[in-house]
């Protein structure tokens, strides 16, 4: 019989190549978090002037994005952490210990990327909310009746219409 077994060791550079990666993707989200937060108190801002049901639709899916997000910050920052206890196992010869953690490590970043990706298609639904606002305007812009919501609308129906495929 061909036994072949690959005894892998970890060194330290291994944990250690993830800490750009790592340290962009938690940038990456804390500006979107940072945005989103933004957006939340400008319509807030707007619902106390002029309350819409609109604003609180969109309020109400930004608090499960802001939700979503804290979580992807948590697995990203909890990753890094894992890699920096691997190097401490690899520094000290533990390198059973330091494959289950560095193993844990990139579990955490799956679980960061899964929840990411499951927040970008709720971030569509965000959008759908005002892409419903904007069709309801050009049926009512098809009727004569976009006058009476302003020359703002026309404008935005403008732009898009030259760059989706209305």
């Amino acid at each position: 019989m061909l036994s072949i077994t690959f005894k892998m060791e970890l060194s330290l550079q291994t944990p250690a190549l993830f800490f750009p990666a790592l340290s962009l993707l938690i940038l990456a989200y804390t500006n979107k978090f940072l945005a989103i937060a933004n957006l939340i108190r400008k319509l807030y801002s707007d619902h106390q002037e002029k309350p819409q049901q609109q604003h609180l639709a969109q309020i109400a899916s930004l608090k499960r994005r802001v939700y979503l997000i804290r979580w992807m910050q948590t697995c990203g920052i909890a990753s890094i952490f894992f890699c920096v206890l691997t190097m401490f196992f690899v520094y000290e010869n533990q390198q059973v210990l330091a494959k289950i953690v560095f193993t844990t490590a990139l579990i955490l970043l799956l679980l960061s990327l899964a929840i990411s990706l499951t927040e970008i298609f709720l971030s569509t639904g965000a959008l759908n909310v005002l892409l419903k606002d904007l069709e309801k305007w050009e049926d009512d812009e098809k009727e004569g009746s976009l006058k009476k919501r302003g020359e703002g609308a026309t404008k935005i129906l403008e732009v898009l219409k030259r760059t989706t495929m209305w």
